[in-house]
């Protein structure tokens, strides 16, 4: 397995992304890219990376905050705020990382996801309503909302997000916001729902913060990655693992 730092310059800021890639695995791949949870590009998403990386595709996970820097916790909601009010800079920040990964001389851009955590989720679907050539879009625990819900008649490729019902961040309203834009947009979307399931289920270390609504459910965790397995499945073919 290849794993790499990878700095990047996007709008005069550096980041550092996470590369996972088996080169002892000729030919061309089922390229991901992975959006990390709100607080930045800790251990939970390059985890994703290294275990897409090992399943047969090419990963790499973004940094959307800069210098690869995960934040403090007064130092989240500011930032997060910022880039929910402005789908152009999310956007940005997306397709800076997805040409990187489609730099990798294993990505196919024929076949491409796009998956996210927390906002990292919000980011891949901001990608997906860009009009970006992504495939396959997945959000875990993702905010569902956009200012600019019109563009999901730019998605291209299916989208699954996949949500717990007791997630205080993601109420039902915006999940009956999300299903009206897709309908309204024609895409090929689906919604799993898991019963009992918080925010950021799919985190071992979501309890550290000590927030109410924020936990991690190993039941959600593990289906949620079998429905991104499958879709891509479905997409893509399956993968030689």
């Amino acid at each position: 397995m290849h794993i790499e730092d990878i700095e990047y310059d996007h709008d005069g800021t550096t980041f550092i992304g996470h590369l996972a890639v088996d080169r002892d695995r000729a030919g061309a791949r089922p390229a991901v890219l992975v959006c990390h949870e709100g607080p930045g590009l800790s251990r939970h998403a390059k985890n994703v990376a290294e275990r897409l990386g090992a399943l047969g595709y090419v990963a790499f996970a973004l940094d959307y905050h800069g210098g690869g820097t995960v934040l403090t916790g007064d130092q989240v909601m500011p930032r997060l705020i910022t880039l929910m009010g402005d789908a152009d800079t999310t956007r940005g920040l997306a397709k800076a990382g997805l040409a990187v990964l489609l730099a990798q001389p294993e990505a196919d851009a024929s076949k491409v996801a796009a998956i996210g955590y927390c906002f990292g989720g919000t980011m891949a679907l901001e990608l997906a309503r860009s009009g970006a050539d992504v495939h396959a879009t997945v959000g875990f625990h993702s905010g569902l909302g956009t200012t600019r819900p019109e563009d999901a008649a730019n998605i291209r490729g299916a989208v699954l997000v996949q949500i717990g019902t007791e997630d205080p961040i993601i109420p039902p309203d915006q999940r009956a916001a999300f299903e009206a834009e897709m309908r309204a947009g024609g895409v090929d979307w689906r919604m799993m729902l898991f019963g009992g399931a918080k925010h950021s289920f799919t985190n071992i270390d979501a309890g550290l913060a000590g927030m109410p609504g924020i936990e991690y459910h190993e039941p959600s965790d593990r289906r949620s990655w079998q429905g991104m397995i499958d879709l891509f499945d479905e997409t893509f073919g399956p993968a030689e693992r």
